[in-house]
């Protein structure tokens, strides 16, 4: 008897964690919703998988901000970025463009790639270094860290002197402990939590907060359905003292 009720509750156990998961995956169901009163100012960001973007129709849809992504590494240059910028600047949302961070190039040449591609526009949101985990290493994380580190301060300090904007990291919380942790002080930073609102191991405030990559909203059309939201850590008038001197 004992052993037929410890079956049943198993199997009520899987079923229900397989439709909490089938819930997350789809979009319907997100684990973070955070207050539109404490996080007024809040944006999405964006890559070639979201395709084809109307960008008049996106901006109306409750965001502040967009993020796109123009570079990876030393010569990769995302085939939407010069329409997604071009057309974004057009709208009263305010724009910035990210790179996605090698860990197998020199931060001197993913510089390089990046400001060869994003040129300056009135208001320009800081450029975002993108520092996370990808392919073989998402499941054996580099061991190089401080030459990583090195290189990563290169292309930050590149990026500050080109645009005249301190620069802002994004991290997830893993690559926050293994390469931002109690160093890199004076960046911004923008991390990732889709399941909790996020405290940096270290005590530090975070700047913007990636807090779902599952919503959907009108105005792309991509191999992607859905769009990484955001929210900054602060009110209106915090975010134009921040960002709104250029």
């Amino acid at each position: 008897m004992l052993r037929k009720r410890i079956l049943i509750t198993s199997i009520i156990i899987f079923l229900c964690s397989a439709v909490i998961i089938s819930l997350y995956f789809t979009g319907v169901l997100k684990f973070n919703n955070p207050s539109k009163t404490k996080y007024p100012i809040r944006g999405v960001d964006v890559s070639s998988y979201q395709g084809v973007i109307d960008w008049d129709v996106l901006s109306a849809e409750g965001i502040d901000f967009a993020f796109i992504k123009a570079t990876e590494g030393s010569d990769f240059v995302d085939p939407r970025f010069s329409y997604n910028y071009e057309n974004a600047v057009g709208t009263n949302l305010r724009i910035g463009a990210y790179h996605f961070f090698s860990f197998d190039s020199s931060g001197e040449t993913q510089a390089d790639n990046f400001i060869n591609n994003v040129y300056q526009i009135e208001k320009m949101l800081p450029p975002v270094v993108d520092v996370e985990f990808y392919g073989k290493y998402l499941s054996s994380p580099p061991t190089d860290v401080e030459t990583i580190k090195t290189e990563l301060r290169m292309m930050l300090e590149r990026l500050e002197e080109n645009y005249r904007i301190t620069p802002i990291i994004y991290a997830t919380e893993e690559s926050y402990v293994l390469f931002l942790k109690n160093d890199f002080m004076e960046y911004p930073i923008w991390i990732r939590n889709v399941i909790t609102k996020p405290s940096l191991s270290d005590g530090r405030e975070w700047t913007f907060w990636q807090y779902t990559n599952r919503e959907t909203l009108k105005g792309y059309k991509g191999t992607e359905k859905y769009i990484d939201m955001n929210v900054f850590n602060g009110t209106a008038e915090e975010f134009e003292n921040l960002f709104g001197k250029k």
